[in-house]
């Protein structure tokens, strides 16, 4: 594996899935691997699960870690071919990323969307320059339309924690008091859709995802039909695809409590991270039993070191 972007880059899910739970109780077997290698972490955008847990899975497996903040640290970066950089841009992505490689074995890239302009960052570019230029693997840390780190570790928490072969999981939308990205319901969708579940999108009029991630979901405007009989519920907040970046008035009583479960079947509820209590997701449900936010969190590191183990053992 050189590179990981979206679930499209992995040839068998449930084998890394399986592969992350083997590492899961085996953290340290693969430790030789990366000994004498080092990845580069590099974020454009703040990071807290992402930066620690995919730390963590380098140092399980004997890496070296650095990580460059470019956003505080770096030069500001030049995007485009053809330019005279009489501007802000300092210096240029060809060089940045060129040199990076030359520093690391494998590189991580974390970058946000601007929610302005939708096919700008629909067509990563901070990303795709990055994996065009830099001469080693690369590894998406979240871009504008993706976070797949977060989505596999997704899909390992409910095979994990599933009762039932074929679990009912739902996707439900939550209000926000600011536009946030589409990358993490796109990439879950889209994850869930190669996985042997029954999957279900629930949001209000107005917020539906772009459909090349929702091929196969079953897609309802009615929040308690798609509850009813779930056994995994994951919550989050997105801006609308079309207008792009835009957030409408009200749908308040989207925001999920325990009374909304008493339909579903004693469902396990997700989110990943950071959420807003009692705006997106209530207190009572988050310090209650169905809450499994912190064990979907702990499973990134598993996520993380399955990749990069792969990626490890192909360029070994």
């Amino acid at each position: 594996m050189k590179l990981f972007s979206s679930v499209n880059d992995v040839p068998d899910v449930n084998a890394l899935v399986k592969e992350a739970l083997h590492l899961k109780q085996n953290p340290y077997a693969y430790k030789d691997l990366g000994e004498n290698k080092t990845m580069a972490l590099v974020f454009l955008n703040p990071s807290l699960r992402t930066r620690m847990s995919t730390q963590k899975a380098a140092l399980n497996l004997g890496m070296n870690v650095m990580v460059l903040n470019m956003d505080k640290e770096g030069w500001a970066l030049e995007l485009r071919d053809n330019v005279i950089m009489n501007g802000t841009s300092v210096e240029h992505i060809r060089e940045a990323a060129a040199v990076m490689g030359q520093y690391a074995d494998i590189i991580g890239v974390r970058s946000f969307p601007g929610l302005k302009d939708r096919d700008e960052d629909y067509g990563e570019m901070i990303f795709n320059k990055f994996v065009e230029f830099c001469g080693v693997p690369v590894v998406s840390l979240e871009s504008a339309t993706r976070h797949p780190l977060q989505s596999l570790a997704d899909l390992i928490t409910i095979e994990e924690l599933k009762t039932r072969s074929k679990p009912k999981v739902v996707l439900t939308w939550a209000p926000h008091i600011k536009p946030l990205p589409q990358a993490v319901p796109n990439s879950f969708a889209e994850w869930m859709c190669k996985a042997d579940v029954d999957f279900t999108i629930a949001h209000p009029k107005g917020y539906e995802l772009c459909t090349d991630f929702t091929q196969g979901a079953k897609i309802t405007n009615n929040q308690d039909e798609a509850l009813a009989d779930a056994d995994f519920i994951y919550v989050k907040n997105w801006s609308a695809y079309e207008p792009y970046g835009q957030i409408f008035p009200g749908n308040e009583d989207w925001m999920l409590t325990n009374e909304r479960l008493k339909i579903t079947n004693d469902a396990k509820v997700m989110h990943c991270l950071p959420v807003r209590r009692d705006l997106e997701l209530s207190s009572e449900i988050l310090d209650g039993k169905h809450s499994i936010v912190v064990h979907e969190a702990a499973n990134r590191v598993w996520a993380a070191q399955a990749v990069l183990k792969r990626m490890l053992e192909a360029n070994h």
